[in-house]
Order: structure tokens, then C-alpha cells, then sequence
């Protein structure tokens, strides 16, 4: 990989991984379901007038956005104003990649590993670790809201894998455009029109700021360097480098607002991840020594 690449690549990581921080600090002064709909806002207008709709159906574009945007980032939104910390958060969500081989084997046909089956024990039991440990940043609400967030992105996963070979830069946009109306109805409706005015109406430059680094940053930028090097490089070569992420929002979350890195924290932290790069490498690595073995057998 040429080094401008690898740049990109940590530069993609990081910015990833402090959007968990952000999302805590946009937070502090947006209702969870507005600060949705102004990331998504912001993302859609107005690119979608100069970015073609995707060769796809309207249907399935508008069935990735309620999915992938608009259900799964409030239940991210909510986990993290309900009690779960930001490092906590970014680790969790990733279990969306064992959630994405388990729909993709019951809906799609697709053959689950024994070491599918291995790493998934291993990420399961650092949840259960959290689970022990309630209290403080972790409630309970914010654990099951951000697991149920993964599980919504691991659907959205499935879906396109539906959908092929389609522009992904495109489907981020239009899909944007299909989920801010329906969380701005939702805002509108649950978190109040009055505090949603008001909220408009006194909005601070933090408030801001935290909208276009997530919008910008985290979507735009984030999504559209990552696709480009998917052109570019083979998806098991990129791969691992997501395993960084919760990295990057764990250190990033005790270094600018605080959050406690406890001995059981870190160790939750190393099982979901752990079991993660099982999922990851476990059925290429024992492919691989598979067959090397039938190689020196057929030597013999």
C-alpha cells in the first residue's frame, strides 16, 4: 500500500473513532433525534442536487435510509445520552460485523465458520463483562440501545449486499436524504416543538461545529476516502484496519472528556475486539494452513 494510502486509511480511523466523542459533545446541548436530523440534513443538502440517485430502486434506497440512518444512528444517539460511554460505545458497535454474518448466513445462505462461532463467544463475553459492571457512564438502557445499534447496522450490511456493485458515495447521500425528514417528524413530535425551536433559535457554535464533524468529517469525508480505497485495495487488506476505531474513540474518549479506562473496561474492550479479529482472520488463516498441508502431503 503506497504511504499517501496508509495515511488515509489512520486518517479515515481517527476521524471515525473521535465521532463517537463529538456525538457525546453535540449531545450536551441537542436532544438525541435532532442532532440526527441536522448530521443527515447537512449530508443530504445539497449534494443530493449534484450527486446522481444510485442504480438502484427508490424503494431500496429509501429502505437503507430508514435502516441504516435513520433507526440505527438514534438508537446510537440515545445510547450514548442514556448512559454509555463514548470508548464503551465505539467497541460495542462493532460487534455489527458477527451480527452481519449471522443475518447473512439465516437470510442470505451463507456458510458460518467455526471460527465465526469462536470469535462470537469471545466479543459476547466482554458484553457480558459490561453487563457486570453497571453503573457510573454504563446503564443498562444505553448497553441494549447501542447492541440493538448494531444490530440495525448489520441489517443495513444485508441490505447492501442486496443492493451489488452500486456507487456507495451516492447511497450515502441519497439515504441521508430519505432519513432527515423522518427524524425531524420524530424530533418534532417526541423531543418537543417548542425545545426544537428554541434549540434553532439559540444554537451555539459547539452545537455547530459537532453537526459538521459529523456530517462532514465522519460521513462525507470518512465514507467517501474509505470507498475510494475500497477501489483501490482488496476488502481483506482494509478490513483490519476498522478493528482501530474503538481504539481510537476508547483513547480519545478518556483523553478529552474524562471517561474512567478501568481494568474490566479495557479487558471488555480486548474480548469484543479479540473475538472480532477472529471473525476476521480465523477462516482465511486456517484456510491458508489448510492448504499448505494438502501441498506437502501431495509432495509426499
Amino acid at each position: 500500500m503506497p504511504l499517501l494510502h496508509l495515511f488515509l486509511v489512520l486518517l479515515t480511523i481517527c476521524i471515525w473513532g473521535v465521532n463517537f466523542v463529538v456525538i457525546k459533545v453535540g449531545l450536551g446541548e441537542m436532544p438525541p433525534l435532532f442532532l440526527c436530523f441536522a448530521r443527515f440534513f447537512v449530508t443530504s443538502i445539497p449534494a443530493v442536487f449534484f450527486i446522481k440517485k444510485p442504480a438502484t430502486s427508490f424503494g431500496m434506497i429509501a429502505l437503507y435510509g430508514f435502516v441504516m440512518y435513520a433507526l440505527q444512528f438514534a438508537l446510537l444517539f440515545f445510547a450514548i445520552s442514556a448512559g454509555i460511554s463514548p470508548g464503551l460505545a465505539s467497541i460495542l458497535l462493532q460487534l455489527q460485523a458477527l451480527f452481519s454474518v449471522l443475518l447473512a448466513a439465516s437470510l442470505l445462505g451463507e456458510k458460518i465458520h467455526i471460527w465465526t462461532v469462536v470469535g462470537a463467544a469471545i466479543s459476547f463475553s466482554g458484553i457480558g463483562l459490561v453487563g457486570m459492571n453497571l453503573g457510573g457512564d454504563i446503564t443498562l438502557t444505553g448497553l441494549i440501545l447501542v447492541i440493538l445499534a448494531a444490530v440495525i447496522w448489520s441489517s443495513g450490511s444485508v441490505i447492501v449486499k442486496k443492493l451489488g456493485g452500486i456507487n456507495m458515495f451516492a447511497l450515502v447521500i441519497w439515504g441521508g436524504m430519505i432519513a432527515w425528514p423522518i427524524l425531524l417528524a420524530a424530533s418534532l413530535l417526541i423531543e418537543g416543538s417548542d425545545q426544537v425551536l428554541h434549540l434553532v433559535q439559540n444554537i451555539s457554535w459547539i452545537s455547530i461545529g459537532a453537526v459538521f464533524y459529523i456530517a462532514y468529517l465522519a460521513t462525507i469525508f470518512g465514507f467517501g476516502v474509505w470507498n475510494w480505497l475500497l477501489q483501490r485495495h482488496p476488502i481483506s487488506k482494509l478490513a483490519p484496519f476498522t478493528l482501530l476505531t474503538p481504539v481510537v474513540g476508547m483513547v480519545s474518549s478518556s483523553l478529552y472528556l474524562g471517561e474512567p479506562l478501568q481494568s474490566w473496561k479495557i479487558l471488555a474492550g480486548l474480548l469484543v475486539v479479540g473475538g472480532l479479529c477472529i471473525n476476521l482472520a480465523g477462516p482465511r488463516v486456517f484456510e491458508a494452513w489448510r492448504r499448505r498441508r494438502e501441498k506437502n502431503t501431495v509432495g509426499v
